[in-house]
């Protein structure tokens, strides 16, 4: 049976789960599918603040299924080009996204694992968690936009001997680079990214959104972009009824109630 995707609401956070035990949650066109349906559902629901991605059991995801990579490769390119483009779609409704993507991860991010996890906006990893490039082992290079992501994070020597020889990196090394945001106990990581995203859905939306939007912006716009796209966010949550609220909240010493 392939890998799906399960759905289960914490208050206001929708939680993904990433299902296949037996092979550590490896990926399926099916799975891919939902996720993109799920967070086009949760981006129109008001009720949903956060998502957290997961994996079922004791490991994230470890990637592509290669027995069905074999399989594919036997069919010609056309049925892995579709696989290819439904993950990229996958990871880019992830940064698109409006709202909080907190990645949980609990044993191994490998591969597409990798890639999916570093496509959310905070990671929070549990201790004994790792984080591979497991592709140039098997012959193959990376996909998911790991390469991009991880591009703008850390230097191209050390990731091009991730990316080389895939060794196992781990949820601390991640931490001191600032790409794991928190490092938890083994067991502990969803748990740790509910809290966060309690955390943030008790923020104004509208500024969350626009917050991630500058970021998103910023890798490739000049200074003077920038700048004014800055300006122009700031002037429209300035008159955003949430400003008010935050504002008059802040005089009035207490915790302010965002819409």
């Amino acid at each position: 049976m392939s890998s799906e995707l399960t759905t289960e609401r914490h208050g206001s956070t929708l939680v993904l789960t990433l299902s296949d035990p037996a092979t550590r949650n490896t990926l399926s066109e099916q799975l891919i599918s939902a996720g993109v349906e799920a967070l086009g559902v949760a981006e129109s629901n008001e009720d949903i603040r956060a998502v957290v991605l997961r994996g079922d059991g004791s490991n994230f995801c470890a990637g592509g299924n290669l027995s069905g990579l074999r399989q594919r490769r036997g069919s010609g390119g056309d049925a892995e080009v579709r696989m290819l483009d439904q993950l990229h779609q996958f990871v880019e409704a992830l940064r698109v996204f409006p709202k909080p993507v907190i990645a949980a991860v609990e044993g191994a991010a490998e591969g597409a694992g990798f890639s999916l996890a570093v496509a959310c906006d905070l990671i929070v990893a549990a201790d004994d968690a790792c984080f591979i490039l497991s592709y140039a082992a098997v012959g193959l290079t990376p996909d998911g936009g790991a390469t991009w992501h991880l591009s703008n994070a850390i230097p191209r020597q050390l990731l091009q001997q991730w990316v080389w020889l895939g060794e196992p990196v781990s949820s601390q090394q991640l931490h001191t680079l600032g790409l794991v945001n928190w490092v938890t106990n083994t067991g502990q990581a969803l748990t740790e990214a509910l809290k966060v995203a309690e955390q943030l859905s008790a923020m104004a939306p509208n500024a969350i959104a626009g917050g991630k939007e500058l970021l998103q912006n910023a890798i490739t716009a000049t200074l003077t972009q920038q700048l004014e796209s800055e300006r122009n966010h700031f002037i429209e949550h300035l008159f955003h009824d949430n400003a008010g609220e935050g504002l008059q909240a802040f005089f009035e010493k207490r915790a302010p109630q965002f819409r």
